[in-house]
């Protein structure tokens, strides 16, 4: 077995080979409610676009590109994820409920269940809120259901892109995910 990492062109092809031996079912979407810093923006736009993410809905005081600091640490990706700006986080939320997504929290709530025993649709929309306020009530009310990822040592949660990073990639992978009905 090769320990040689990979870079350049023939990185390009072995992502290129698994993309297509490992096609993407899922229709993402991800919400950010009022997330305030600009590096957790720009983390979640790298995201976005290495996961394949169908778009980023960004609303509330959540900056936007352009911004030195998410351009900087999203790697300039807001440029080639397709992305919008809805300061009413329910508008975006019922916008994409009647396009047939499945809107799912990712917060601490009382009804949560953990992330990885949910059923995910195929057209998914999660919503990360505020670094320290999460999610509001009203927008959690708005939602189908919510996940969370249990914590095993002393801190309460993770950063917001790390949580969404998590769950996005648990989507993509897990045993039997369900397909998107190509007919």
């Amino acid at each position: 077995m090769s320990k040689k990492a990979l870079y350049g062109t023939p990185l390009k092809r072995f992502l290129r080979d698994y993309k297509r031996a490992n096609p993407q079912d899922f229709d993402l979407v991800a919400l950010l409610q009022s997330i305030e810093y600009p590096a957790n923006v720009g983390s979640c736009f790298r995201l976005a676009d290495g996961a394949g993410l169908t778009e980023l809905v960004l609303t509330g005081i959540t900056p936007t590109p352009p911004n030195p600091t998410i351009d900087k640490v999203g790697r300039y990706k807001s440029t080639r994820v397709p992305w919008r700006y809805e300061k009413d986080p329910l508008t975006s939320v019922y916008d994409l409920k009647e396009a047939g997504y499945q809107i799912v929290a990712v917060e601490l709530t009382e009804d949560a269940v953990p992330y990885h025993q949910f059923d995910y649709s195929p057209k998914t929309c999660l919503v990360v809120g505020h670094e320290d306020h999460g999610v509001t009530r009203a927008t959690l009310e708005a939602c189908d259901a919510a996940v969370f990822l249990p914590m095993y040592g002393k801190g309460l949660s993770l950063n917001v892109h790390v949580a969404l990073s998590i769950v996005v990639y648990h989507i993509l992978h897990c045993s039997g995910a369900p397909t998107l009905d190509q007919s």
